[in-house]
């Protein structure tokens, strides 16, 4: 099997790392794959640095490679648009945002839909598609070692829509300092609780990294989160308001068995539900359900 992967995004963001996790999976299962990425971008360097075969993302490429592949499967708006174009009938999409589907026209066009979340999947019957075309493929984390620190932190992030600004509110609430992440692979080590607040979420793969981790996550009760956190049980679910919010931390931080336990149901959560390997067997079991 031959997959051209499609993905225009200009930083290496959660769905990049989703791609990056999956490339990896497909080729342990004897799956070739190439990237078609943004120039010079950190997903097509990223690729590069591993020895993928990685090439800028363009029209006149895709349609010259999309000959020689089994399927497209587009990671982004950009890789969607670009796969539309060159070969729909070869086309699968990834859909890891939760807004509305804006064009219904162009999502005639996809063979098949993987969301991220039932929410997303949603989503998209409500814009139009098809469900016997949408599945379901939840993200995919690496398993962590158990952190062991005393943090409480948060995704650093300059989108609006990923809410830092009202983490931070809530935190000052609480009396705790909130340390923001640009790298919460490394990070996490670190943690203490986690906060995850988003007024917009397909799902949330940096939630599911500190789960990974042990680390009981404060998120948005807002899209797809609540497929993934359990409130009281392997996190808390709140509104996003600030004094909601800085009461969750504060819970959590003074009464630390509460958040050992919490830690460790998320922890397992990860592990039997949204692991890299589930992501890939996910994906496999769409790819040969389009090709048959």
């Amino acid at each position: 099997m031959r997959i051209l992967h499609l993905d225009g995004g200009r930083e290496l963001r959660g769905g990049q790392w989703q791609v990056l996790r999956l490339i990896e999976g497909l080729a342990a299962q004897g799956v070739e794959s190439t990237l078609l990425a943004r120039e010079n971008g950190p997903l097509y360097a990223a690729a590069r640095q591993k020895g993928w075969r990685v090439e800028p993302l363009g029209l006149a490429r895709a349609f010259l490679l999309a000959r020689h592949h089994d399927l497209l499967h587009a990671h982004d708006g950009h890789g969607h648009t670009a796969g539309a174009i060159v070969s729909p009938g070869k086309l699968v999409v990834s859909r890891r945002v939760a807004f509305p589907v804006r064009s219904r026209i162009k999502y005639r066009r996809a063979r098949h839909y993987l969301a991220v979340s039932e929410f997303v999947k949603r989503v998209l019957a409500a814009g139009g598609v098809a469900e016997e075309k949408i599945s379901v493929v939840y993200d995919g984390v690496p398993l962590l070692p158990p952190a062991q620190g005393t943090l409480v932190m948060a995704p650093a992030s300059d989108d609006p829509q990923k809410g830092a600004a009202l983490a931070l509110e809530a935190a000052r609430l609480a009396g705790v300092a909130l340390a923001l992440s640009g790298d919460l692979v490394r990070q996490l080590s670190e943690a203490a609780v986690f906060v995850y607040i988003t007024y917009s979420e397909g799902l949330g793969s940096g939630a599911l990294l500190a789960m990974s981790a042990g680390v009981p996550v404060v998120a948005s009760n807002v899209g797809g989160l609540p497929e993934v956190v359990r409130h009281g049980e392997n996190g808390m679910l709140v509104e996003n308001r600030p004094e909601r919010i800085a009461a969750a931390i504060r819970r959590l931080v003074s009464d630390p068995a509460l958040a050992r336990r919490m830690g460790a149901a998320a922890h397992q959560t990860v592990e039997e539900r949204f692991t890299v390997d589930h992501m890939v067997r996910r994906t496999m079991e769409v790819y040969r359900q389009v090709l048959s």
